[in-house]
């Protein structure tokens, strides 16, 4: 038996794994950071054998309450994740398994590689609306890439869309592929329409570094990028630092910044009320997109989410408040589960993938009916 994580986006510790029935774990905290709870790794040489995997230090990670009715995702080959009964108690999450092929692959929820994030621009850049950027590099000298969607005409309401501030909320990158493939799909009359008005600015992975490393929520100098925007550095937030500078080069109208929450099994929003100026303009479109988001998807509600700030309480290190302070514009935080949702459960899959990218069409969908008035 072999157990590793010494690949893209991996995070385990073996403390002992002498036979598959007694195997004990550790998650490893991000860099310079006391963040931990994403976990990726592979188990090997265990083909009908039964495995019983033990984290031990989860009742000591950031979002403990992620971990309860959490159900751990698992995959033979990579690109199907399938969940596992799973148990925490407070101190240690643990599960069993006897796997059917030789190796299978454990994380907290569906990977999303930075082979896959290049990929992903390969492909769209083939889109004769889509030109590609690199922005700046990060502290470990990845690409900060953007993608432009809309052609040379630059008459048109700034969007932008950005995804995974905290890394390990893959999440969000998976909702960008729905996204993308929504806006970029030749056949969709509205997806047309859409671009007709709008020159959509897309960071499908705000953190590289982070995302390659295996962290929870912060890049590789353990800065958490969504308390950055007050006064991001290149020191410390490159990432920040340079989306932030092309945002006011572009202006904007709407800004969707794409996140996970661990312990909410729903998908919600979260706005901008509690900046120090918010129009009532900027208010009733705010209502408006979550009212239409719910009539586009079942899987999204209006029910549970975080607590509304009052006016001039709002956290302004935070993108979707600096943001809508800034450009007096419609910002929103989308959050998505990574347990189940539990409105609509699948207890096969749980929240998946491809329940991620579905959303993401349907957020666009949203989009276009409301450019007008953006």
């Amino acid at each position: 038996m072999i157990i590793t994580s010494a690949f893209d986006s991996g995070n385990i510790i073996v403390k002992s794994a002498h036979n598959t029935n007694d195997i004990h774990l550790d998650i490893r905290r991000d860099h310079n950071s006391e963040f931990f709870q994403w976990f990726h790794f592979r188990v090997s040489g265990v083909i009908g054998d039964l495995c019983n995997i033990t984290i031990d230090n989860a009742g000591k990670a950031a979002y403990v309450e992620g971990f309860e009715n959490y159900e751990v995702c698992a995959s033979y080959n990579r690109e199907s994740w399938f969940r596992i009964p799973t148990k925490y108690n407070g101190e240690t999450l643990s599960w069993s398994v006897i796997p059917n092929q030789d190796s299978v692959y454990f994380a907290y929820f569906a990977p999303y590689s930075m082979e896959r994030h290049a990929d992903l621009i390969a492909d769209v850049s083939a889109s004769p609306l889509v030109r590609t950027h690199v922005l700046g590099h990060t502290l470990d000298g990845q690409d900060i890439d953007m993608i432009e969607i809309g052609g040379t005409s630059k008459d048109k309401k700034p969007v932008w869309l950005i995804a995974r501030q905290h890394p390990g909320e893959t999440m969000a990158q998976w909702w960008m592929e729905g996204a993308l493939d929504w806006l970029l799909d030749s056949d969709n009359p509205n997806a047309k329409a859409l671009i007709s008005k709008a020159q959509i600015y897309v960071v499908p992975n705000m953190n590289p570094d982070g995302s390659k490393r295996g962290h929870l929520r912060t890049n590789a100098a353990g800065a958490n990028l969504n308390r950055e925007w007050a006064n991001p550095t290149l020191e410390n937030s490159p990432e920040v630092y340079h989306v932030l500078a092309k945002m006011r080069e572009t202006g904007m109208v709407f800004n969707l910044d794409v996140h996970g929450d661990e312990a909410l099994p729903y998908n919600f929003i979260a706005g901008f009320e509690g900046i120090p100026n918010p129009t009532q303009k900027m208010l009733t479109n705010l209502e408006t997109f979550k009212a239409k988001l719910c009539d586009q998807s079942p899987d999204f509600q209006r029910k549970y989410g975080y607590p509304i700030e009052a006016k001039g309480k709002g956290n302004m290190t935070v993108a979707t408040n600096a943001i809508a302070e800034e450009f007096q514009c419609l910002a929103m935080t989308l959050e998505m589960p990574f347990k189940d949702n539990a409105d609509m459960p699948d207890q096969t899959y749980g929240w998946s993938p491809e329940r991620c990218r579905h959303l993401g069409a349907a957020c666009m969908h949203v989009l276009g009916q409301m450019i007008d008035n953006l």
